[in-house]
């Protein structure tokens, strides 16, 4: 059964371990825990997929990760998607694998969305490690600015009471009964007033991306949970 400290003040926590604690799901599944010391190197040359990963040396760049890292994070990546892409039903399904006990789908929906930057209905490798990149080695900003965008569903620069709603929802669906104590049907409404009392600095009913970065920097408990996987791999 998986604690959280859910009457805590710093609630908006919850929210952003889980976005850390999902990719770390997704490397489990992947195989990714573990190294190897064998390379992978020939495969990414001649794989015969749909789409060809961009270069290494272009990735290890642009990424945080060194190529013997996006080696391993390519076996994983191509081993559970040949054709080289993931589609949203595929990472819904990976998702419902890890929590059984609720209902992930609508959380894999919008995690989705945060992964695929160009919006065309996939995941490219290039997408999953740029992501994994900020989310477990990038700057606070950085990770707080890929939290912004995965709060702000529709995408305009600001997060609504309505958006952080869906969001607390679809978070207490994919727990289900692994939480203690146990979730009040309300909860998810008040966490999120909790959240704009906290966050709306100027009362207008909105939280813009200032000041969301401003109100987490504040706050210890969401500092410390941004450091929990940072040498996962």
């Amino acid at each position: 059964m998986l604690t959280l400290e859910w009457e805590s003040e710093g609630l908006q926590t919850v929210g952003i371990v889980v976005i850390i604690f999902a990719s770390l799901k997704l490397l489990h599944l992947l195989g990714l825990i573990d190294f190897s010391e064998d390379t992978v190197e020939d495969e990414m040359e001649m794989a015969t997929v749909r789409h060809r990963p961009e270069a290494l040396e272009l990735l290890e760049a642009q990424s945080k990760f060194t190529k013997k890292e996006l080696q391993i994070l390519y076996r994983g990546f191509k081993n559970e998607c040949p054709s080289g892409v993931v589609n949203e039903e595929t990472f819904k399904e990976i998702y419902s694998q890890f929590f059984p006990q609720g209902d992930s789908t609508t959380y894999a929906h919008f995690l989705f969305n945060a992964f695929d930057t160009d919006h065309n209905g996939s995941v490219s490798f290039e997408d999953f490690v740029m992501g994994l990149s900020i989310l477990l080695r990038g700057t606070v900003q950085e990770k707080l600015n890929w939290a912004f965008n995965l709060y702000d569903i529709n995408k305009d620069g600001y997060i609504t009471k309505e958006e952080m709603l869906d969001i607390m929802k679809a978070i207490y669906d994919m727990m289900g009964k692994c939480t203690y104590p146990v979730l009040k049907e309300d909860a998810p409404k008040q966490h999120v007033e909790t959240f704009f009392q906290k966050m709306d600095k100027n009362k207008d009913g909105v939280v813009t991306i200032d000041e969301f970065i401003e109100s987490c920097q504040k706050d210890e408990n969401i500092m410390r949970s941004m450091q929990l996987f940072e040498n996962v791999i």
